[in-house]
């Protein structure tokens, strides 16, 4: 069973994805939160498997919530997922800095958000947040990246869309191209950059100057 923590300030949000992953045999609610304050309060006492922490919130905010859980020893077996309204912006750039696990845009189609909170549930957070932190806290190493010059324009593309959180069929709705295309210009480009998984792409893109963070 997966036992989840729902965080958002929105009560409309918490009961809608709350009620949604009721519904799963698999997956269990065990408390929600109106604040990052709250949310360690309950990650603390239930100790979830997941965390789903909105990344705007009143008192304390999802990118302090995740540093504080993240900094937490007795909290190592939690996986830090933010919510975000926008894809990768700024400041989900900086909730991945601060240690989640990664995240998740609300307007997801739902099973991609079911698929997202399975995956995370599996990962271990204690590597992918060392993983993360390298990657945004570090100059990529020499070998990653080298070839963006050699993408075609398509791939560039595609790398871009990644890095904006859309999945293969989204990044194939946008290009007008079948899913197994998408999916074909995304692992070609991680062969050509030497990127290891979907993260180190979504760096490098904004490592190498392809996306920028947005302020807003």
């Amino acid at each position: 069973m997966i036992r989840v923590l729902l965080v958002d300030d929105q009560p409309l949000i918490r009961s809608g994805f709350g009620a949604f992953l009721d519904l799963e045999d698999d997956i269990e609610v065990v408390a929600e939160a109106a604040n990052g304050q709250e949310g360690l309060a309950l990650a603390g006492e239930h100790l979830p498997d997941v965390a789903l922490i909105d990344i705007q919130m009143p008192v304390l905010d999802g990118i302090e919530t995740t540093r504080r859980i993240a900094a937490d020893p007795e909290l190592a077996g939690v996986h830090v997922v933010i919510l975000t309204n926008y894809g990768l912006d700024e400041y989900v750039f900086n909730a991945l800095s601060a240690g989640a696990a990664g995240f998740l845009v609300k307007d997801i189609e739902p099973e991609d958000f079911l698929h997202a909170v399975r995956v995370a549930a599996l990962l271990a957070p204690s590597i992918t947040r060392k993983l993360i932190n390298r990657y945004v806290t570090q100059p990529l190493p020499n070998t990653i990246g080298q070839g963006l010059e050699g993408l075609t324009a398509r791939e560039r593309e595609a790398v871009a869309l990644v890095a904006q959180g859309l999945s293969n069929d989204e990044i194939a709705d946008h290009m007008l191209i079948s899913p197994l295309t998408a999916k074909t210009h995304v692992n070609r480009a991680m062969t050509k950059l030497h990127a290891r998984d979907r993260a180190q792409l979504v760096i490098l893109a904004y490592e190498s100057g392809l996306i920028t963070p947005r302020n807003s």
